[in-house]
């Protein structure tokens, strides 16, 4: 239930707040005052797209925050712990702000939420009407809703829904798997060709750098030869001098005077040191010289095996290490290509799976639906007849699409066997449901968007709520003119009937029919004033000696006019008596 509503900076409203009561509410106001703003205000708390054109001139932003009790709104506390925000003693603070320029804010029981979350959060709780939703309740869609609320199949539809959803994305992947069955072939057959190169050459990781430079060593194997002996006779010839002599005679010329200083024997110490050294250097290039002793056709063959690698090369990657890596890859792409068949038949299964869920459970929502439609009719029929259309006749047709049998394979939109026939289906099952009236005695029911006018539209729309509040309660209702294109005495019934749906969910009517606004619990009036030419709205609920001036300015259209008071206090004596209040 709605206790609170504050607004600002929304239209003609400055700044303005309301307490709301259980109860019929009424909202009234004369022409131009921003009765449509309150709308507004709650379509924004409900999370309808945001209009920047809405916010007031001069303001920089419109702010609409709702204050709601939870108690009777199921699950709705739970939704909001979710969410991370606060209930706090069974209530709730939602607000909406809307900037001139910039991104609208949404905070739910004080967390910020995207404005989608706020709507399916709040809107499965308050349900507005509007003379918008005439043209919604001409819809098929719309009246199986409608009629699918009233048979309480919110869990079974989602069950069927699941399935639907299900079935498109596995017929999706199937027919993309057919369709490029050739593709997928040969696809199999260039991997597997270069599989089968690499291989046959079986080549090693780095093989490629270490067969380069062996080729370079090779093809200069005689200059190297030549090198390494030079340089070992230049350290070590034992005919002439060489680095190993010269360096000797160094050292015997240090040690014979050592002793007297110990700089200059550090000095003997580190010839010693080049010493060893250069006698490993030079027992190194003899070995390396006396390595370069090949067999002649290891240049040959070493070229021909780099020839070969660079052939894989040229195709699978720019090293032997990529193309490595490229045939793990492709042997892992070969195995899942060779599994199409297998997920083909996989998908398959899970099809035919999908599709007797499908035809079990649309048959139990068909089932449900027909039994339904039945008693709806005949309820919104009753109901019809205290407002003002006591002849008039609703009957809800609940059809099927018996179509042919289909191919053999089965495509995205083949119909659907329930073990009696195939039948179209959708999205929301295997039937299409639509209204009709017959408005008068005799008349051959048609449907509503082609026999029912403006004010019978809002009745029947009023009489399905009332109907439909009994088996599937919502805690808020708001009805922005629900009453347009009544009058007379079929305004006192509508308003009677707004009453009785007040004793079961919170009621909130914006209304010019005095007749309604005699009915209500709490009357609240848009008031319109202009200073310095600034027109602004504020809102206040009326005392019972004020609610009766209110009724006989809507009854008059003028103030002070002594029969409009008379009649206003009759409304509101037959409104007690219906009500039984005293």
């Amino acid at each position: 239930m709605l206790e609170e509503l504050r607004i600002s900076g929304l239209g003609v409203i400055d700044s303005a707040s309301v307490d709301l009561g259980p109860g019929l509410t009424v909202i009234t106001g004369e022409t131009g005052a921003g009765k449509t703003m309150i709308v507004t205000a709650l379509n924004l708390l409900l999370g309808q797209r945001a209009d920047s054109g809405a916010v007031r001139t001069g303001a920089r932003q419109a702010r609409v925050e709702g204050v709601l009790n939870v108690r009777g709104a199921v699950g709705l506390a739970e939704s909001v712990d979710e969410l991370g925000g606060e209930v706090e003693d069974d209530r709730v603070l939602v607000s909406r702000s809307v900037a001139s320029v910039g991104r609208p804010k949404t905070f739910v029981g004080g967390a910020a939420v995207p404005t989608s979350t706020l709507a399916a959060t709040i809107s499965p709780h308050v349900v507005v009407h509007g003379q918008s939703d005439q043209g919604r309740l001409l819809q098929t869609k719309h009246q199986r809703g409608i009629l699918d609320r009233y048979a309480g199949l919110g869990e079974l539809l989602g069950i069927y829904r699941d399935a639907y959803s299900e079935l498109a994305s596995v017929e999706e992947q199937l027919a993309v798997l057919v369709s490029a069955a050739r593709e997928r072939v040969q696809e199999a057959d260039l991997l597997r060709y270069g599989l089968n190169e690499v291989e046959a050459a079986e080549p090693k990781l780095g093989e490629d750098d270490e067969l380069r430079a062996e080729e370079q060593r090779l093809g200069y194997v005689d200059n190297l030869r030549t090198a390494a002996e030079n340089a070992h006779e230049a350290l070590s010839n034992d005919g002439g001098s060489d680095a190993m002599s010269l360096i000797a005679a160094a050292r015997r010329q240090i040690d014979g005077v050592r002793e007297h200083d110990a700089a200059f024997a550090a000095l003997g110490d580190r010839l010693a040191e080049v010493q060893y050294l250069l006698s490993d250097v030079a027992a190194d290039l003899a070995a390396y010289g006396a390595g370069l002793d090949v067999d002649p056709h290891r240049l040959a063959a070493v070229s021909e095996r780099r020839a070969v690698l660079a052939g894989l090369t040229r195709k699978y990657g720019d090293t032997i290490d990529e193309v490595l890596a490229w045939a793990e890859q492709a042997a892992a792409r070969v195995g899942d290509l060779d599994d199409t068949d297998g997920t083909i038949e996989t998908l398959r299964t899970r099809r035919a799976a999908l599709r007797a869920t499908i035809a079990s459970v649309g048959t139990e929502i068909s089932t449900r639906r027909q039994a339904s439609a039945s008693t709806l009719a005949a309820s919104v029929t009753d109901e019809l007849t205290h407002l003002a259309m006591p002849n008039a006749l609703l009957a809800v047709d609940v059809r099927q699409r018996s179509v042919e049998a289909p191919a053999n394979d089965l495509g995205a939109h083949a119909p659907i066997w329930t073990g009696e026939g195939w039948l179209q289906f959708g999205s929301s099952g295997l039937d299409e449901v639509e209204f009709l009236i017959a408005a008068n005695t005799g008349s051959p029911p048609r449907p509503l968007a082609k026999s029912a006018s403006g004010g019978e539209l809002s009745r029947v729309m009023l009489a399905l709520e009332v109907v439909v509040a009994a088996t599937s309660p919502v805690p808020t209702f708001v009805f922005d003119e629900v009453d347009a294109g009544i009058g007379g005495s079929a305004g006192v019934d509508v308003g009677r009937r707004l009453a009785m749906l007040a004793r079961s969910a919170q009621v909130l009517v914006v209304t010019h029919l005095p007749q309604v606004a005699a009915y209500a619990d709490t009357h609240v009036v848009v008031n319109k004033s202009s200073e310095e030419g600034v027109t602004s709205s504020d809102l206040r609920v009326l005392t019972d000696d004020e609610r009766e001036q209110e009724l006989s300015r809507m009854l008059a259209g003028l103030e002070g006019s002594e029969t409009a008071l008379a009649h206003a206090r009759e409304l509101r004596e037959v409104a007690r008596a219906a009500a039984g209040r005293n």
